[in-house]
């Protein structure tokens, strides 16, 4: 392990593939890469469904505008080899319905992306989901049994059964899952009613709309912060060994309590409006467990949910003229 952090830190790695690049989390990650090893080749691969351009605002690299699930990697990447591989291409909309549609293109295109690093043994990042443990009310731990509540659920948690599949055999092969919670942070406008509830709240407040949130806003969620997930993210490429890992803040954070952090943060004293909620798959509450983030990969979160809050607000409010003219 020790190998590999003075390995990335000497900047011994050149090519860089990331899928979803000009998604949510893709973007803040290719950004933060691009300034971490100004001298390595990154190429991104998104298929501009639930991704945007202007998220990548400043990026110096290729991208190839194709969907995962269907793309020949070895014609379309000829004769190059890449040092690390961030997989976060998928469909990301937990409300959709058609179980084809969400299965396919989130497992096929993973297991495409596994099958081109296999070649090299690649080291793979890939994006799991909290999701993956269901409607439980407990600290949410990775030896869990998967308990999915919706196709979305499912997809990701049969990439965790792949990814197990494929370095069965391979053990010097380290595939490593995150299992994202509830993110928020810039560059997530262009998701609209997928952004975070956080984003969603806040226009709603700044609006001078009062906040709605279901039934008695008591639902508590895992929020973490884009920038400890881009953090995460980058030292997940140190595992010792194929894994899964929680990347959440630790903190188990009602929508109440979003909705007061807002109004302290914007200056109001907007009451919530609460409505009836009209999803059976939903989780009343996450919460990551971060203890093998940290023992394995020395990660402590930076920003709980109050001070992540406060932080993005601050972005928000310098920027909202240009979210309003369009994504960013």
């Amino acid at each position: 392990m020790i190998f590999l952090f003075v390995f990335w830190r000497l900047d011994a790695v050149k090519n860089i593939l990331v899928t979803g690049g000009a998604g949510f989390i893709g973007s803040n990650l290719v950004l933060s890469l691009q300034k971490k090893f100004p001298d390595s080749r990154i190429s991104v691969i998104d298929d501009f469904r639930s991704g945007h351009f202007s998220n990548l605002s400043g990026y110096q690299g290729d991208i190839v505008a194709e969907d995962v699930s269907r793309l020949d990697f070895g014609r379309q990447f000829q004769g190059m080899a890449f040092d690390a591989v961030f997989h976060l291409a998928s469909i990301m909309d937990t409300t959709v319905r058609d179980q084809r549609m969400q299965v396919h293109d989130n497992v096929e295109g993973f297991r495409r992306v596994l099958d081109f690093a296999a070649i090299r043994q690649t080291p793979v990042v890939y994006a799991s989901s909290a999701a993956v443990y269901g409607m439980g009310r407990t600290i949410m731990e990775e030896e869990m049994t998967p308990n999915p509540a919706n196709v979305y659920a499912f997809s990701k948690a049969q990439m965790d059964n792949l990814a197990r599949v494929y370095t069965a055999d391979r053990l010097a092969w380290r595939i490593v899952g995150l299992r994202y919670f509830n993110v928020y942070g810039p560059r997530e406008s262009h998701k609209k009613t997928c952004a975070s509830m956080i984003y969603q709240l806040y226009c709603q407040m700044r609006a001078g709309r009062r906040p709605r949130v279901f039934a008695d806003g008591g639902q508590k969620r895992d929020f973490v912060f884009i920038d400890d997930v881009v953090e995460l993210t980058i030292r997940a490429m140190e595992a010792a060994r194929s894994r899964v890992y929680n990347c959440g803040s630790g903190v188990a954070f009602s929508f109440n309590e979003v909705i007061q952090t807002l109004n302290r943060a914007l200056g109001t004293y907007l009451a919530p409006e609460y409505f009836e909620n009209p999803y059976d798959f939903y989780q009343s509450h996450t919460q990551a467990n971060m203890e093998r983030a940290k023992k394995e990969l020395g990660f402590a979160p930076m920003y709980p949910p109050e001070k992540g809050i406060v932080k993005y607000v601050r972005w928000l409010q310098g920027n909202f003229s240009r979210i309003a003219s369009g994504p960013i």
